[in-house]
């Protein structure tokens, strides 16, 4: 059933509503065709015929950076030691086996686990695009197709941030595992590109995957595509040293300046990371209202360092928030993370209030995805919902009035409880109704993939 589609109006009957500003009890939602008709307050007792939800309700929540592959590495990448760069050597390996059949069950089933954290819409940064060894399948968007049929299956929005991959650096030619993720030119990648269809729950965007990745004279290309289209644009920035250093020996400049240089920062743009900006960094981006997607619980996971987040809000950038690798899939400890490590590295507290890092987690990252229409409870917009527990061990005892506190720095998606995309129930006291067996799915799909 496309999720524009809901088969009758339903009222839910939300016991708390977080609603941009503060908890509101007793809120009576109306939704129809997929869409929220009606925001009423004061409802003490759900009306005749709604549906209740126990707990805290909040818009469902944005994952705006994903690689649904990677989550085949949990557990695999975490033995021994290393750096980004011999994690994205065992990375390739898997990237090598996938098919497109194979990357439809593993995507569905990381899509499935999403909706299980209360994930309504998530952005998939999508590099592989060919068979091993570059060759294209008979659709040259196969795998692409698989990630947008995979999100229908798990009963979730989807933007595909199509991405341009061109280079293993700065010029030089892909190395052959990054022969499947090149269409030669960006003038190639913009025509394979073209080829995807937007639909009920998918959005086509597109991707530079890095600085490193794309020439700097093909960079106007990808960005002028997704100009013409008024389509979100993502950028891999500055999540390692070394890109920086790369790109100031090959260019002269940071990687920031060279996009700002070449038309590809603005208020579609989204950068990712954003870990190691000079002072001029963080004002062309802010400057220019570039969004930053921050992704604390990968960027931690890699030992990559803890971006300037608070300073790049602070001049102008709306911040969002991914799950990135999966080392794990929480949008709730991304939030948290954001804030801790801001308190770690400034070893002072409360850089956001739980309603600021709830934004970033909804609104905020569904901009990101080029999804306006979604991540508030309010009359018009889509009727995505995510319904946290408040009576589990971790968040037992706070009062209500503090509940987005409670969410925000002691729940995890464990006490995601609902999950409503569309005005139709995905998530139902914990089980996917469309997936059955979330966890046989992931395994299958793994052990499918793995060397």
């Amino acid at each position: 059933m496309p999720l524009t589609t809901q088969a009758t109006p339903t009222t839910y009957w939300l016991e708390h509503a977080w609603l941009g500003t503060h908890v509101e009890p007793g809120v009576a939602v109306d939704t129809a065709d997929g869409r929220i008709t009606a925001v009423r307050t004061g409802a003490d007792t759900p009306p005749p015929g709604a549906t209740a939800l126990r707990g805290l309700t909040l818009p469902g929540l944005a994952n705006a950076h994903s690689h649904a592959f990677h989550r085949a590495l949990r557990g695999a990448v975490q033995v021994g030691t290393g750096t980004f760069w011999t994690w994205r050597e065992v990375m390739y390996s898997v990237a090598d086996r996938l098919t497109p059949d194979t990357y439809f069950a593993l995507a569905r089933a990381a899509y499935a686990e999403m909706a299980l954290a209360g994930i309504t819409c998530v952005g998939e940064f999508h590099y592989l695009h060919h068979a091993p060894g570059g060759t294209r399948y008979s659709d040259p968007n196969a795998m692409g197709e698989a990630l947008l049929a995979a999100a229908d299956e798990a009963g979730i929005r989807i933007t595909l941030l199509d991405t341009a991959y061109l280079s293993a650096g700065f010029g030089a030619p892909p190395n052959h595992h990054q022969l499947r993720f090149s269409d030669g030119t960006a003038d190639d990648w913009a025509q394979r590109a073209e080829g995807l269809k937007e639909r009920a729950h998918a959005r086509i965007g597109a991707a530079v995957h890095s600085v490193r990745a794309v020439p700097a004279g093909q960079l106007g290309t990808v960005a002028d595509w997704a100009r013409a289209r008024q389509a979100p644009l993502h950028v891999h920035l500055s999540e390692q040293t070394a890109e920086n250093d790369a790109c100031r020996e090959a260019h002269g400049v940071t990687p920031t300046r060279l996009l700002a240089d070449h038309g590809v920062l603005g208020p579609r743009t989204t950068a990712v990371h954003a870990t190691h900006l000079t002072d001029e960094d963080i004002t062309l981006l802010g400057g220019s209202h570039t969004g930053v997607c921050m992704c604390p619980t990968t960027e931690r996971d890699l030992a990559d360092g803890i971006g300037p987040a608070a300073r790049l809000q602070g001049s102008g950038s709306p911040l969002s928030l991914g799950s990135d690798s999966h080392a794990v899939i929480d949008l709730l400890e991304e939030a948290r993370a954001m804030e801790l490590d801001e308190r770690l590295r400034t070893r002072t507290r409360g850089h956001w209030t739980a309603a600021a890092l709830l934004r970033a987690a909804t609104a905020d990252g569904h901009a990101a995805l080029g999804w306006d229409d979604a991540g508030t409870l309010e009359a018009g917009a889509l009727a995505d919902l995510t319904t946290i527990a408040l009576d589990s061990v971790r968040t037992a005892g706070p009062l209500p009035r503090l509940a987005a506190e409670t969410a925000v720095f002691a729940a995890s998606a464990a006490d995601v409880r609902h999950t409503i995309v569309g005005g139709r129930q995905i998530v139902r006291d914990g089980v996917h109704t469309l997936v059955p067996d979330v966890p046989t799915a992931l395994a299958a799909s793994i052990a499918a993939v793995r060397g």
